[in-house]
């Protein structure tokens, strides 16, 4: 079943799919999200006010925020995005980012293609 979700598209092919549901987004349709694309994915999880210093990557990262939030900047574009459980976010191909942990902690799972 879809789902009515808001969509974000920012600069620099930056996107923003938003959770639009007071339950949480099912690891199942994740999972089922980097298979159908063939992706290898990576659960991780940080405490409350880790920070992520400012860096990059070669590839594109797809990250789902399962539970907690995070919010990334991106410098170079003197913007932040808030992520909350449910939320993905897309970055291209060398697009600056850091992260800092919010206050419950988070958990997500991500790959890069």
């Amino acid at each position: 079943m879809p789902h009515p979700s808001h969509h974000e598209s920012l600069p620099e092919g930056i996107e923003v799919l938003r959770w639009p549901h007071r339950h949480p987004l099912p690891e199942k349709e994740i999972a089922a999200f980097f298979d159908s694309r063939s992706l290898a994915s990576t659960r991780w999880s940080n405490g409350p006010g880790d920070v992520y210093a400012v860096h990059s990557h070669s590839y594109q990262k797809t990250l789902f925020c399962v539970k907690g939030s995070i919010t990334f900047s991106l410098p170079d574009l003197k913007q932040n995005i808030a992520l909350g459980a449910g939320d993905r976010l897309i970055l291209p191909p060398a697009t600056r980012h850091g992260a800092v942990v919010g206050a419950e902690g988070v958990t997500c799972i991500e790959a890069g293609e």
